[in-house]
């Protein structure tokens, strides 16, 4: 199950980019949208490089079961970038950042 968290500080159609953002996932990683859990943290301030600029930022973390290869979570990093893209209203000044990683072994659900 894809564990999607995502921390921004600038406003979006979060609930439109996390149904998009599911149906690509479960494409990408060969799973269905209803394993699909993403969170959303709305930051208050951050700081980018020496602060000089307001900069706001997006940060998408998604967490696979182990076993998806490296080219394959770098694809989907990508495609997720640009899929963020095209939800913000606009993206000058925005910094967009995705990762993709492996859950930890200890990770349990009910």
């Amino acid at each position: 199950m894809p564990q999607i968290t995502v921390d921004h500080s600038v406003p979006f159609d979060r609930r439109g980019f996390a149904l998009d953002l599911h149906g690509l996932v479960a494409e990408t990683v060969h799973t269905s949208v209803g394993v699909c859990r993403t969170r959303f943290r709305e930051v208050a301030e951050a700081v980018v490089g020496d602060g000089t600029t307001d900069a706001a930022v997006v940060n998408v973390e998604i967490a696979l079961a182990f076993g998806r290869t490296d080219a394959l979570k770098a694809h989907l990093a990508k495609v997720v970038l640009d899929l963020l893209s095209r939800h913000l209203k606009a993206v000058d000044g925005v910094r967009l950042a995705v990762e993709v990683r492996d859950r930890e072994s200890a990770y349990r659900k009910v």
